[in-house]
């Protein structure tokens, strides 16, 4: 151990260092570190000043704190000797390793550094962020301070709109558009992701979109409209109307035909409808559907349609006989119905994680994407009657919504 404190303090006294992470604590429930998982430390220039900047990384949140070369030395060392069990110490010319047993014998492993190492001392490096806090409507819609900082309860909130966007990126660059894409965003609430999706296409990727934020409550679609105006974003609107009653406004009018009705309507590339509750998720599926949208994205939540089939039918198996199994079984055969149906009208579905369980329980995403493959639709329907039959399911909503004819 002493061995390791040394090269510790030359390094940070000859200049060399260039990180250290501190991990494996020895007991997470020690006051006042409770819960610390691991401390990673940097050098930075602060005021023309070389300090050392510590990130103390919590199982919930993050705190970073700056001390000089001496401060720093005593800090590291009060962590090793009380806290935690490995060390990894990164100078220009070697990799240093220090692991302790729980029975505190130490080992130091040395490892020569062959390539040319540069130190980061850069402080506040700018993140390559997806999306620009700077840019004001944030300020407006309560995401970021002015000065374009993101507020402490909003960070969750603004790791979930980064997320969302990486990954509607992703599926659209799968997409061969012509032209104008015109997207409708369902179910758009105070419109972080409706913003975060129009700003990063428009801004940053250079698409030329249209697009347009679906909600019911008269007050946000007010509000969100003044935004845009204030803030000049063209091509960008909220209407007011529910899922279901929503109108696609005919700019290049076609029809498309399925099962007994004939349907005109206007053109949609993009719909989208993140946690629509309930059945408003298959209203939105629908308009996708009907408009012949080249893509859909749903991020579904609250099943509750099919649990009550499933509860009606009192089947009990030895997975539903508990609550939460039920429940989680509900949302599985939602959501599988709901991929069947869409593969059905012809869309290649993929279900996908949307953000880890940690920020939210509704964190599934289905995508669907136009494809001209043939489709054997006898073989979709059976797939969907025997998943009815096993748990007694009269009717999924959207399957019923879009008359399809029973096979049984």
């Amino acid at each position: 151990m002493q061995k390791f404190i040394n090269k510790l303090q030359s390094s940070l006294n000859d200049g060399s260092f260039v990180k250290l992470t501190l991990s494996k604590p020895r007991a997470k429930s020690q006051e006042p570190r409770a819960n610390l998982n691991n401390v990673y430390v940097k050098p930075i220039i602060l005021k023309n000043e070389k300090m050392f900047s510590f990130t103390y990384r919590y199982e919930r949140r993050d705190e970073t704190k700056n001390y000089d070369a001496e401060q720093s030395f005593e800090i590291i060392t009060n962590f090793i000797n009380e806290v935690f069990l490995n060390a990894s110490l990164f100078t220009l010319t070697e990799d240093v390793t220090l692991l302790i047993s729980k029975k505190g014998k130490a080992t130091v492993m040395t490892k020569a550094v062959k390539e040319q190492r540069d130190q980061n001392v850069q402080h506040d490096k700018v993140k390559n962020r997806l999306i620009n806090t700077d840019n004001p409507w944030w300020f407006k819609l309560g995401l970021t301070t002015r000065e374009g900082k993101v507020t402490a309860d909003m960070q969750h909130k603004f790791k979930q709109i980064c997320k969302y966007v990486e990954i509607v990126d992703g599926v659209m660059k799968n997409v061969k558009f012509d032209g104008k894409v015109r997207i409708a965003d369902m179910g758009a609430g105070k419109g972080y992701l409706t913003f975060a999706l129009y700003e990063y296409l428009t801004q940053r990727c250079k698409y030329d979109i249209e697009m347009e934020g679906v909600e019911i409550r008269p007050d946000l679609v007010v509000k969100i409209n003044e935004i845009i105006k204030e803030s000049n974003l063209k091509d960008f609107r909220f209407v007011e109307s529910s899922i279901d009653s929503y109108q696609i406004s005919a700019v290049n009018s076609q029809s498309i035909a399925h099962g007994s009705r004939l349907m005109a309507h206007g053109s949609l590339d993009v719909l989208i409808a993140l946690h629509a509750c309930n059945t408003a998720t298959d209203d939105a599926i629908i308009k996708g559907i009907e408009s012949g949208a080249k893509l859909i994205i749903c991020a579904p939540c609250c099943h509750k349609q099919i649990r009550q089939e499933m509860e009606k039918s009192k089947i009990v198996d030895p997975i539903t006989r508990y609550g939460i199994f039920l429940e989680r079984q509900a949302v599985m055969i939602t959501d599988a119905i709901r991929a069947l149906i869409m593969e059905y009208f012809g869309y290649k579905t993929q279900v996908m994680e949307f953000i880890e369980m940690e920020h939210t329980p509704k964190n599934i995403l289905l995508v669907g994407r136009k494809s001209d493959a043939p489709v054997d639709k006898e073989a979709i329907l059976k797939q969907i009657e025997d998943l009815k039959k096993q748990y007694r399911i009269e009717k999924h909503y959207l399957e019923k919504v879009l008359f399809f004819k029973p096979l049984n």
